[in-house]
């Protein structure tokens, strides 16, 4: 009887881990999903608190002097980048209206737009300032583009993106991805749109679907969270002292069961 016994308790447990491995894959789903419901170029936003650095070239460089402001090392502006001239390019920062204080063209509401679509509306606006045989380059670039990892990664923590477009699982990657207690169908997405409101999704890693997701590719100031399992939620009511023992002692069963099964 007893051998039936453990037969069982064998039994149960291999249930167990088929059970947890089809939680942990990833994109279970992935042979029925339609491939051009995620043709898509992601673009990033321009958000209040944005902070740009703006450049102006022309083929004159006195004609785009007036839109490059300079900020000598002496002020030690600490929200700058290096400029040509021994200075550094002065920042914008986006107000809570989306709003920036542009030199010679004044307000521009540029809350809301791509980098494309805002270098577009500097270009046309500082046109009529310009000879007309000038054609200017106009680069918008995010200055403070990142994102958040909490919870059960690897390695939590804030990271900066230089390419200014990331994905949900290339922020798990950069965070170490998920341990093996992190919940991968129910990952927290936390969002703050222009208008201030936050915003909570649920993410679901094991579809295949999430490629198609809206929320795949990440905004600026994005916070990932990734929730614990039953298991690590039980675990972290016990002491590691007492872990120690019930793994001990489990392993010993284990043996055991393994030399009874040998020598009977």
């Amino acid at each position: 009887m007893k051998r039936y016994y453990f037969v069982l308790l064998l039994a149960s447990a291999l249930l167990v881990s088929c059970g947890s491995v089809k939680d942990v894959a990833y994109f279970q789903n992935s042979d029925f999903i339609d491939p051009t419901r995620s043709e898509m170029l992601y673009d990033a936003r321009i958000m209040p608190k944005d902070v740009l650095t703006i450049t102006v070239n022309t083929v004159n460089p006195e004609a785009a002097a007036p839109f490059n402001l300079i900020v000598r090392p002496t002020l030690q502006n600490t929200q700058s980048t290096i400029g040509s001239s021994g200075g550094s390019l002065q920042t914008y920062l986006v107000d809570n209206n989306g709003c920036i204080e542009f030199p010679v063209l004044g307000t521009l509401k540029v809350g809301g737009l791509t980098k494309s679509l805002c270098e577009k509306m500097i270009h046309d606006k500082i046109m009529p300032y310009l000879n007309v045989n000038e054609n200017p380059v106009v680069t918008v670039r995010m200055s403070n583009y990142k994102i958040s990892v909490l919870g059960e990664v690897n390695h939590p923590g804030m990271f900066v993106v230089g390419n200014e477009k990331i994905n949900i699982l290339e922020a798990l990657a950069q965070a170490g991805d998920l341990t093996i207690y992190g919940v991968r169908n129910k990952v927290k997405l936390i969002r703050e749109n222009e208008k201030g409101t936050k915003e909570i999704h649920t993410l679901n890693l094991n579809d295949a679907d999430i490629i198609s997701s809206p929320y795949y590719y990440l905004q600026q100031n994005d916070i990932v969270y990734v929730e614990p399992n039953k298991v690590k939620a039980r675990n972290s009511s016990v002491g590691q002292t007492t872990n120690l023992w019930f793994s001990g002692t489990s392993i010993l069963i284990s043996l055991a069961t393994l030399l009874y099964t040998i020598l009977k």
